[in-house]
């Protein structure tokens, strides 16, 4: 089965092993993708250390799992993304999530920009 962020490679071989270390994390659209993974497994965990730290909100934690849980997800679609490669310290990510809620197809549309700090790529908010 291919991983939920639309990768041909299995979640084992995709973004399991961000989920496990953010560091194994190289560009800004991978930690995009990983993050649509970690929304569709409910993973609040990754999705707080994921976020960057200005901007994160702990307390948000079990309502964004609630939200998660409770529609059914279906397609990541990367509209565009600049800068946010292994060398750069910052990018963006544009991105269409759809996914099932109440019986309806509903989206969300988002440009998200990410910063690299010691290595590591967070999300940073919107543009």
């Amino acid at each position: 089965m291919s991983c939920n962020c639309g990768s041909v490679k299995a979640y084992k071989e995709c973004c399991e092993i961000a989920h496990r270390s953010l560091k194994s994390v190289i560009t800004a659209e991978q930690l995009m993708r990983s993050r649509y993974t970690a929304f569709t497994l409910a993973n609040s965990d990754y999705l707080m250390e994921s976020h960057h730290v200005s901007t994160r909100s702990i307390s948000e934690k079990e309502e964004v799992v609630a939200w998660a849980k409770s529609v059914e997800w279906l397609e990541l679609k990367i509209t565009y993304s600049t800068k946010g490669l292994a060398k750069d310290n910052e990018g963006t990510v544009a991105f269409e999530a759809f996914f099932h809620e109440n019986g309806e197809l509903k989206s969300i549309k988002e440009h998200s920009k990410f910063v690299k700090e010691n290595g590591c790529w967070y999300y940073l908010g919107f543009v």
